[in-house]
């Protein structure tokens, strides 16, 4: 077992562009549908697996291109450890003055200590100076415990 890191900065608008956020429906629509519902399934299915977007659901970045990787380690507590050194990045942009509060942010990096342990996926979304979204996730792979279908992006 191993965990990837994850990043994503961009425009809040962007962010809630859900549909490009979600995988798309394993069946197309039927014959006979509305154009327009056929033609978004056909942008959504081409746009999904190549997004830089934060998927809805965290084991989902499996699928995303490898070039989005931050980086890959075998043990929880490096994984972590890389989470720590970004929210101390991010820290100073966080919109909510609560969120910058270091005993705050310890402990979301010993919570993700603790749920990659375990073979859980973890993620953080952070508002940074508006409108800007700071998205940091950390997926366990090989296999996924949410999605154990999922192939590992270093094809590991």
């Amino acid at each position: 077992m191993h965990h990837h890191a994850y990043l994503w900065t961009g425009p809040k608008a962007r962010f809630d562009q859900e549909a490009l956020r979600r995988p798309p429906h394993p069946e197309p629509p039927p014959p006979g549908s509305r154009p327009e519902l056929i033609q978004r399934y056909r942008e959504v299915a081409a746009e999904f697996p190549t997004s830089d977007l934060p998927p809805l659901e965290t084991s989902y970045w499996l699928v995303k291109p490898s070039s989005l990787l931050q980086g890959t380690w075998a043990a929880p507590a490096d994984a972590a450890a890389w989470l720590g050194d970004q929210l101390a990045a991010y820290t100073p942009r966080f919109a909510n003055e609560t969120q910058r509060d270091a005993g705050h942010l310890a402990r979301l990096v010993t919570s993700a200590t603790d749920r990659l342990g375990s073979g859980s996926d973890t993620a953080f979304g952070f508002y940074l100076e508006r409108p800007s979204f700071l998205s940091l996730a950390l997926v366990t792979c090989s296999p996924n415990r949410t999605r154990p279908d999922l192939p590992c992006p270093m094809g590991t």
